[in-house]
């Protein structure tokens, strides 16, 4: 049993960082697809990404910025976190098996609201910039540890 624990906000400290890595498989760009409606076929046609700057198939940049929701609800604040904004910069493909680490930087606070800002990096596993932006959310009030449901595993096919 995996256990998730929230950082609140009056123990988040500038500078605090933290990390949270996932690599990329044919199922999440399927599943992505799938759930998104987004079928572009950079995304799910070999054939057709070859004709393109890539010359092979790339994520959908929102399922980076996907990872960084996880990060921001799993990591840091964690659980109980209300993602309220944020700004990205795609700056080079993902591609399948691509290993990717969402840094987590907390940059600013803003008492009255209790609000966090997070300067959020996406590495690839070459230790290369993916994208590149920040995060508004309102952190916990509170600490919580809380059991990380199973999901059920699903078949492409």
């Amino acid at each position: 049993m995996k256990t998730m624990q929230s950082i609140p906000y009056d123990e988040l400290e500038i500078g605090q960082s933290a990390t949270y890595s996932k690599t990329l498989t044919e199922e999440d760009l399927v599943m992505f697809a799938k759930t998104s409606g987004d079928v572009n076929p950079v995304h799910l046609d070999e054939e057709f990404a070859k004709g393109t700057p890539f010359k092979t198939r790339i994520a959908h940049g929102m399922w980076s910025a996907g990872l960084i929701s996880a990060a921001l609800a799993t990591v840091m604040p964690g659980p109980g976190t209300i993602y309220l904004g944020q700004n990205l910069s795609f700056r080079r493909p993902v591609l399948l098996g691509d290993t990717l680490t969402i840094k987590l930087t907390v940059s600013g606070k803003q008492d009255e609201k209790k609000w966090v800002t997070i300067d959020t990096e996406v590495f690839n596993q070459d230790e290369k910039l993916v994208v590149k932006g920040d995060a508004t959310v309102m952190a916990p009030a509170a600490a919580a540890e809380v059991v990380a449901p199973d999901l059920p595993a699903v078949t492409i096919g």
